[in-house]
């Protein structure tokens, strides 16, 4: 009936369910990457003496959190 390959036939079905699915996990790791070197960054500037706000310090803990976790979230389910 179908002259698709069965192989690609499933490869294709995969990527309509979801899209841009490469892209997504490229963001993710660079946002994650970014995020802990920011924090690489804010925590050699407390170790210096630097005056700091909290509240950047939580955001950048918060980003290093979410990030990989999202990344962790959008790998595939089935392998």
């Amino acid at each position: 009936m179908s002259k698709i390959d069965p192989e690609l036939k499933k490869k294709l079905l995969m990527e309509s369910q979801t899209p841009f699915k490469g892209l997504r996990r490229i963001l993710w790791i660079a946002f994650s990457g970014s995020a802990f070197l920011g924090l690489i960054i804010m925590l050699s500037k407390i170790a210096s003496g630097s005056e700091f706000q909290q509240n950047n310090l939580l955001i950048q803990f918060g980003a290093c959190i979410l990030f990989p976790t999202l990344l962790i979230l959008d790998r595939n389910k089935d392998l």
